[in-house]
């Protein structure tokens, strides 16, 4: 569904700059804040980060064109220096024909027959979880979230080759996803990559137990003989047009990428999900009349998925609340246009799907958790480019339909045998790789 007429892209000015840092400090200081600040300015608000000159989008149809122009009429940012240090050259930070040859070699890695094949290390996980809460425990949910999808991102990625080694690299992992997160909100964002910091030192340290490791299970698959069914093995598998693999670096790479978008952005939804059903006792109650209803006494597989309809309304509700990926830039090329009219080379334009998944005119009774807007046929239909927690465009993240799968079994997994009583207090999100919770939430274990 379209918004209707096409809106011309007139910039009216946003809130006041300081000199030399223009909006820098407000964006830093609550940038979730700021972007709604921005929405309320109008549709398209011109501001400043710093020295650069940019544009924040509010309206579906013009996030759209940033969407499904990055590569054409935009260019893909150049992320920062802790962003580059720890994905290196993959598909994600890539650009140009080397973008294109990495996302036509890891794209079938990830397609939907193949995620079926991960489907039961999903729920085999979340059951080996289940099976060791017990009634009443009080547990840190994000803790509890992470650790299961950091056991599924290393057995659907590495197999069975890093069994008893989860300790090294997961910590490595956490420690470089914090940085990234940190330089994301900081003014490290603009420091040149020979000054050192306690941090970067830090995530230097983690990066090289991460290169160790990924190393040592890739030299160990090339030496084997037997076909493996997990993502590593994907990617060691994949010839380009010319018949050419992936070297050991771009191996590297793309095993880094999938790892964190498999296990970061999935837990950080879960998380959420627990923490919304909590609070909304009629949604809580629907989904244990679902999984009743299709799983009874038996964990969900990949077939129940279409039958596990408000389950996945759910992880949808949740994704429009709190997004995992709460921005998405692109920088204009020379010609580049933005609602019939030029934008000039340079600049940086911002889209937030924080701002946008709240924007009344697109979700009636916006800061509600309602899955049931997600019902078949219900009206107002969503806009396209209203919703796009996984972007959008030739650029929208691969790893979409693994997370979907990942975050609906595991939540059916889980929420067919406990509920999680997080309290009544409210927890606000803060703003890092992904849009986390600002505090610790515990929870109390209770059987369904």
């Amino acid at each position: 569904m379209t918004t209707g007429t096409p809106q011309v892209a007139v910039p009216v000015p946003g809130p006041r700059r300081l000199p030399g840092l223009g909006n820098l400090p407000a964006f830093a200081r609550d940038p979730l804040g700021f972007f709604t600040r921005l929405r309320a300015c109008g549709d398209v608000v011109e501001w400043r980060l710093g020295p650069q000159r940019a544009l924040f989008l509010s309206r579906p149809e013009h996030i759209g064109e940033l969407l499904t122009g990055i590569e054409t009429v935009f260019r893909h940012p150049e992320l920062g220096w802790a962003f580059k240090l720890v994905l290196g050259d993959g598909v994600v930070t890539s650009q140009g024909p080397a973008w294109r040859r990495k996302r036509a070699l890891v794209q079938p890695a990830v397609r939907p027959r193949q995620v079926r094949s991960y489907a039961r290390t999903m729920t085999e996980c979340a059951t080996e979880l289940a099976q060791g809460w017990q009634s009443g425990q009080l547990i840190e949910v994000r803790r509890e979230m992470l650790a299961l999808t950091q056991r599924i991102a290393v057995r659907t990625l590495f197999g069975g080759d890093t069994a008893g080694r989860e300790d090294a690299i997961g910590p490595a992992m956490d420690v470089a996803q914090r940085a990234i997160g940190d330089e994301f909100r900081g003014l490290t964002l603009f420091l040149p990559a020979w000054i050192p910091t306690p941090g970067r030192r830090r995530l230097k340290a983690a990066v090289n137990v991460i290169d160790r490791e990924v190393a040592r299970v890739t030299r160990q698959r090339r030496r084997m003989t037997e076909e493996r069914d997990d993502l590593l093995s994907r990617l060691l598998a994949a010839r380009d047009e010319n018949g050419l693999p992936l070297t050991d670096k771009e191996v590297r790479d793309e095993a880094v990428t999938l790892y964190i978008g498999g296990h970061e952005t999935t837990g950080t939804t879960l998380t959420w999900a627990w923490y919304l059903l909590s609070r909304n006792p009629g949604a809580r109650a629907r989904l244990a009349e679902e999984l009743e209803r299709v799983l009874a006494d038996r964990a969900p597989g990949f077939d129940d998925l279409a039958q596990l309809r408000w389950t996945e309304q759910v992880i949808k509700e949740t994704l429009r609340l709190y997004p995992p990926v709460w921005l998405m830039t692109g920088i204009a090329k020379e010609g580049s246009t933005l609602g019939g009219r030029p934008v000039g080379e340079g600049t940086v334009l911002w889209s937030s799907q924080w701002s946008t998944h709240r924007d009344p005119r697109w979700f009636p009774d916006p800061e509600a958790f309602r899955p049931e807007r997600w019902d078949p046929g219900a009206s107002p239909t969503v806009p396209d480019h209203a919703w796009f927690p996984f972007g959008g465009g030739s650029r929208a993240c691969l790893g979409a339909r693994f997370a979907m799968v990942e975050a609906v079994l595991v939540l059916a997994t889980l929420a067919r045998r406990f509920h999680l009583d997080t309290g009544p207090d409210d927890i606000p999100p803060r703003t890092g790789l992904t849009l986390q919770p600002g505090r610790t939430i515990r929870a109390s274990v209770q059987p369904v």
